[in-house]
């Protein structure tokens, strides 16, 4: 066994030992591949964690998320963000049902075809999923890859490019290992996004750094070589908004957010923007309220904006004066529970902590 193939060995080896218990790796099914993967696009894993097994307890098949409604879909990916890509489950859901008689198509190019699956995810999906050859190239892959080979290219679609060339020339990773592609793809994610980090490389436990050419010569933190477009990062604005706790009776005022807007679909508490650093956002009705600075508050987050979520409590008659209640309707508390965003769960909970 030559050097490379006894270190890809021993990241296996390091990978099972560690990573085993991650539930979209026990009692793993092409299905929950598929879904692990989408929810851990732009997710962290332990949120992940938390939110795969009741999504699948509550879609736990292709049949059953074919036929899941907008609303269902959106409860069920509460907290995982970006919410296309829930939707973008059931129409692919619904292809496969349809079209291919609720089989996943056994190649890259036929895996293409589906609504929502783009080269990573297809790749993710063969490897990880059917356990044949091919590389589910993310971030942590490229970085890996580019530290332990020496390949010093920019990051991003360059680097992807370069990668998926030099595997199909065989120049990277050509041996059989052990476990097969499932647990070499697996682990490369692991080892990037727990040792091998953007910031920070933890060479002493890495199982590669023997052969890693970035660690031979002591730069492994150049690489792979930054994009320059990265120092033209997008802006984070500050963001205020009013959050209104109303209820009447044992229901709450809510509303539904309507299309072309974050979250759309999902339920939020009335909410308007107090002020914006962005002066083109449009997402919700202002206030001239200007006292608003002295009510408790929480933090939340979305794409580009750092939101601090100003939290008031009214009657509903006193509603009615204030606000047009026209925008918004009743609902159970228990089923509000349910729908709310996570941001307006978590004025709740503060409010409710107060009490």
């Amino acid at each position: 066994m030559n050097a490379k193939n006894c270190d890809f060995t021993k990241l296996i080896n390091w990978s099972n030992k560690n990573f085993s218990h991650l539930p979209w790796r026990e009692n793993r099914s092409l299905y929950s591949t598929w879904i692990s993967e989408v929810m851990l696009q732009q997710t962290t894993v332990h949120t992940v964690i938390s939110r795969l097994s009741p999504f699948l307890k509550k879609f736990p098949s292709l049949e059953f998320l074919s036929k899941a409604t907008d609303e269902e879909l959106l409860i069920a990916w509460k907290g995982l963000g970006y919410y296309q890509r829930a939707k973008n489950l059931r129409k692919a859901a619904l292809k496969i049902t349809q079209e291919y008689n609720g089989n996943f198509p056994e190649t890259l190019d036929g895996l293409l075809t589906i609504p929502g699956i783009g080269p990573y995810t297809s790749s993710a999906i063969f490897s990880i999923g059917m356990n044949k050859k091919a590389l589910a190239i993310d971030a942590n892959l490229e970085r890996v890859l580019s530290r332990y080979y020496g390949i010093k290219v920019t990051k991003g679609p360059k680097l992807k490019e370069e990668l998926k060339n030099l595997f199909v020339d065989k120049a990277i990773l050509q041996n059989k290992f052990m476990g097969g592609w499932r647990e070499l793809n697996e682990s490369l994610m692991d080892l990037g996004r727990e040792v091998c980090q953007s910031k920070r490389a933890h060479c002493e436990i890495c199982p590669l750094h023997k052969s890693c050419v970035a660690k031979k010569i002591g730069q492994q933190l150049t690489f792979p070589v930054p994009d320059a477009r990265e120092k033209g990062k997008k802006k984070i604005f500050d963001l205020d908004l009013l959050r209104v706790i109303c209820f009447k009776g044992n229901k709450i005022l809510c509303y539904q957010k309507p299309k072309g807007t974050w979250l759309a679909g999902q339920y939020e508490l009335p909410t308007f923007q107090c002020f914006s650093e962005d002066k083109k956002l449009q997402q919700y009705e202002k206030t001239m309220l200007k006292a608003y600075s002295k009510l408790p508050s929480v933090k939340t987050v979305i794409t580009k904006y750092k939101i601090k979520n100003y939290i008031k409590e009214t009657t509903y008659d006193s509603f009615k004066k204030e606000f047009d209640i026209r925008n918004f309707l009743l609902i159970n508390y228990d089923d509000a529970l349910r729908k709310l965003s996570t941001a307006s769960l978590k004025v709740l909970e503060k409010k409710g902590e107060e009490r």
